[in-house]
């Protein structure tokens, strides 16, 4: 994922920024950037890896360093950013959030004209200055802007400063991914996660609708592109990875998931499969507010079996390396021995995607004497890897626990009934569950449905992404 913060203002913004993308590190790990601009000095621009240590840290002595009334800043899972780009519009400096599925083929088109890419150590091209250069093909920046996103197969937010400081903002053209206008005395912000910028005394000012391209100063902001009607948001923003205190669309993400377990817990008693467990639980942390709705409608106690440590290894950060990962995250999981041994216990996980890590969380809890663990995902089996953004992305279908296990239990034949293995009340959705059951060491498991799921969002459900679960785009 990823995620860029921006403000524009009478008054220095440099801590704005700072914290504004701080607020965002829940969204990545790998890089972070700010560019500050001043009308007497320009640019200011700092880059640092983020895999080994945290935003906050890395950029705190950046700060003396900084000044300026307007700033970028962005948190990125991908490549080093935000970029200076020196172009026939100019100087800009651009950050981008997206997934672009024909890279290699972009990549190429510019061979004919002698354009020569930037590689980075692993040989591969930055994103951003992909689009950087399918921007400056054309003859001005919203027309390059409109041009990219249109080239590009996936998806495309991005976030321009320009050289007179004002802030050019563009969400995606599907709307996969918010972008929100908050507002002061003195400017404005543009960011992802609605609270950050409540947290810095912004009050709410736009939401960006999908395609809508905004010029923001410190005086106002001018919409470039009007919005498209069609709208195809993220549902895992609700579900996973947005931040408690954040809203899309007009719903808080807190509010969702607490409605998400509840619906999760009356359709299990109106099936009559609700398992008689001493505690619901949620699987930390987002999974949190999803457990704590299926005990309040379930009548079940709901306890914290275990807890995250996160004082030295905090949510947003995990080391790269995968074996490093997997040890952090065992290590993390601090045990509760009162509330496991002898004890049922029921969690609510946001998703099942590949299930190492959720296999592991039994496994901890079976050693620490839990006499039953039963498995709750809110969200239906993931079928598809995701082709718009970085979450569930995987270099095969197969790698999803759902997928791997229809090809076990029915070969090729089995793709033709994806949407069959995908409700739990069907022969063959129950079969799904008993499997995944055996290999995990579940008591039960259930998913969400897709219905479910799309209620307790509780927008236009035709406004929302369900590619992951559909394969429908």
């Amino acid at each position: 994922m990823g995620a860029f913060f921006g403000a524009v203002s009478h008054r220095d913004v440099v801590l704005d920024v700072f914290f504004g993308v701080d607020y965002h590190s829940h969204l990545g790990t790998r890089r972070a950037g700010m560019i500050m601009h001043d009308d007497v000095d320009g640019f200011q621009r700092e880059i640092h890896s983020i895999e080994n240590t945290p935003f906050r840290t890395k950029f705190e002595d950046d700060l003396s360093g900084f000044h300026g009334t307007s700033g970028i800043g962005c948190i990125s899972d991908m490549d080093p950013q935000p970029l200076l780009v020196r172009s026939h519009m100019g100087i800009f400096a651009l950050s981008t959030v997206g997934y672009i599925q024909n890279k290699d083929q972009l990549i190429k088109s510019f061979e004919h004209v002698g354009h020569q890419f930037m590689a980075m150590s692993d040989g591969s091209v930055n994103q951003t200055e992909l689009v950087a250069a399918l921007i400056n093909t054309q003859v001005d920046l919203v027309s390059g802007i409109r041009y990219a996103q249109e080239t590009i197969e996936g998806s495309l937010t991005l976030l321009v400063m320009c050289q007179d400081g004002s802030l050019v903002a563009a969400r995606d053209r599907m709307g996969r991914l918010p972008v929100l206008i908050g507002k002061d005395d003195d400017g404005y912000c543009v960011t992802f996660e609605s609270f950050a910028y409540g947290k810095l005394d912004y009050v709410d000012e736009h939401e960006l609708g999908s395609g809508e391209i905004v010029r923001i100063t410190a005086d106002g902001y001018e919409v470039l592109v009007e919005p498209r009607d069609e709208m195809r948001i993220c549902a895992f923003l609700w579900v996973y990875y947005g931040y408690p205190n954040s809203k899309y669309e007009g719903m808080n993400v807190e509010v969702m998931r607490y409605r998400n377990g509840e619906r999760m817990a009356e359709d299990e008693r109106k099936r009559g499969t609700l398992p008689d467990v001493d505690f619901v639980a949620g699987v930390p942390d987002s999974g949190v507010p999803h457990g704590i709705g299926f005990a309040n409608t379930s009548g079940k106690p709901f306890a914290r079996p275990f807890v995250k440590y996160t004082p030295t290894w905090p949510r947003s950060f995990m080391p790269a390396n995968q074996e490093v990962r997997n040890r952090v995250a065992k290590m993390k999981q601090v045990p509760v021995p009162e509330l496991i041994s002898g004890k049922k216990l029921l969690f609510v996980d946001d998703s099942i995607v590949r299930g190492t890590q959720l296999r592991e969380t039994v496994e901890f809890l079976y050693g620490a004497g839990a006499a039953e663990v039963h498995m709750r995902s809110a969200c239906p089996p993931i079928m598809f890897g995701c082709k718009y953004l970085s979450f569930s992305r995987s270099n095969s279908d197969y790698e999803l626990i759902a997928r791997r296990k229809i090809l076990e239990l029915e070969g090729e034949e089995g793709e033709k009934h994806i949407a069959e293995y995908a409700d739990g009340t069907s022969e063959r959705g129950k079969c799904l569950l008993r499997s995944i059951c055996e290999e995990m060491g579940f008591d039960s498991l259930s998913f969400q449905s897709l219905d479910g799921m799309l209620d307790a969002i509780g927008i236009d459900r035709k406004k929302i992404c369900t590619y992951c679960w559909t394969g429908e785009e």
